[in-house]
């Protein structure tokens, strides 16, 4: 009997061991799990900043694009108002002699003027070959002066800033 006992004690010391060593195995898991949620905490984090972030980014570009277009529009219509003021005098002024028709003439030449120094060409010329994308063809005249494919007259000018076309010519 008393070998018995000590088979017993002897199990039970070396199954302490084994208890200590499970649950030190355990302890492990449990903090590289903990160590596991912190850093999929952190992930998420991380990502609803980086959407947040997004998400402002785009705002901002849009008011900055809007932003950019009105001070383009002003621009342009800064460059006209010397040619409306002069409108509006000689509105004003007494319309019966010949330097209210000159006036006239000069505001003409300063609006035509105006577009040209924002970078706006005119499209057509008579005599020009005839492009179809930037002519818009409303006749076809037969003339052995002006060969084929050539514009003889132009009825509305059109007008190009840079590569964007405004307005085909006709």
């Amino acid at each position: 009997m008393q070998e018995n006992e000590k088979k017993q004690d002897t199990a039970e010391v070396e199954a302490e061991p084994v208890k200590e060593e499970k649950k030190a195995k355990k302890a492990k898991k449990d903090e590289k799990l903990e160590k596991l949620e912190n850093e999929l905490n952190k992930t998420k984090d991380l990502l609803k900043r980086t959407a947040a972030e997004f998400d402002n980014f785009k705002k901002r570009t849009e008011r900055e694009r809007l932003s950019v277009a009105e001070y383009a529009k002003a621009s342009m219509f800064k460059e006209f108002l010397s040619v409306l003021d002069n409108a509006g005098r000689a509105v004003a002024a007494d319309a019966s002699g010949e330097d209210y028709c000159k006036g006239l003439e000069m505001i003409i030449k300063q609006f035509l003027a105006t577009p040209e120094k924002m970078g706006v060409i005119e499209l057509a010329k008579v005599g020009d070959e005839f492009n179809p994308n930037l002519h818009e063809a409303v006749m076809h005249i037969e003339d052995e002066a002006l060969g084929e494919n050539v514009i003889a007259e132009v009825l509305q000018q059109g007008y190009k800033l840079g590569d964007t076309v405004i307005r085909a010519a006709m």
